[in-house]
């Protein structure tokens, strides 16, 4: 196994981190590699903010779901799905009057142009996440980042055709800190052919054997199995319905009207 599959292999979430700013080399190089990354047409339909106001990270800490790791990080870096800067261009090279002109429709984003969007953000995402990893940086993703959409938005003074859709979080690992990768789902279960097939019961239950072994009977909700358990802890939870209502919020400029 080379290098760079290694890295990828023994990547962990790092959510505590060495007492060490990082290094203004290796912060270059993450940010650099993120804008290495693969984009659909070569657009770049992203945007990076990188936090460095304390304040601000706190924040921020506080609105994904109060997660004080946060606040602690040495860098924090909001992946944006960002459409304002292209149609900011259009606007400015007269786009608009073009499409009159030839009876095309000059139309506001859309949800395909948004998705195309949140591609390229988490592509970028990955790259600095693989690009810090080989300099013994950890990551951790934060996707409550899409929750508490007004504030947020305030906060970052993010524009029109704009969305958070992830915020990493970066340190250097403490010494000697154990890395010890979670067990993913086998293979036979995530990687098809030619078609989706679906599993059988047998396969499921196959499938989540090792996740079961995680449940607590004497769990809060008084979930009688682990997928009770979870939907409560994770699916179902207060977070994740704020998270799809905010959701909503940000989705209602991505609506493609004529302009």
């Amino acid at each position: 196994m080379n290098d760079v599959l290694q890295t990828i292999v023994n990547r962990i979430s790092l959510r505590v981190y060495k007492d060490q700013p990082i290094d203004e080399t290796d912060k270059n190089a993450i940010i650099q590699a993120a804008m290495r990354a693969p984009t659909a047409g070569n657009q770049m339909l992203y945007s990076m903010i990188v936090i460095k106001d304390q304040a601000n990270k706190k924040r921020l800490s506080e609105l994904c779901d109060h997660q004080a790791f946060i606040a602690k990080a040495p860098l924090a870096i909001v992946f944006v799905a960002d459409h304002h800067k292209w149609f900011t261009y259009y606007q400015k090279n007269n786009v608009k009057q073009f499409c009159e002109d030839k009876d095309f429709q000059f139309e506001a984003p859309q949800e395909s142009d948004l998705l195309l969007a949140i591609q390229d953000a988490m592509i970028a995402a990955q790259n600095s996440v693989i690009a810090a990893e080989s300099l013994n940086i950890g990551s951790c993703y934060i996707g409550d980042i899409m929750e508490n959409g007004e504030q947020v938005k305030e906060l970052l003074k993010l524009p029109q055709y704009t969305m958070p859709i992830g915020m990493l979080v970066y340190g250097y690992y403490p010494d000697n800190y154990p890395k010890i990768p979670k067990k993913r789902f086998d293979k036979e279960f995530i990687v098809f052919e030619d078609q989706y097939r679906e599993l059988n019961n047998s396969e499921v239950d196959t499938m989540f054997k090792d996740e079961e072994k995680n449940y607590n009977p004497q769990n809060p909700y008084q979930a009688k199995n682990f997928a009770q358990q979870f939907y409560a802890r994770k699916t179902g939870a207060p977070f994740s319905k704020e998270m799809a209502r905010s959701v909503r919020f940000w989705l209602k400029q991505w609506d493609g009207r004529l302009l």
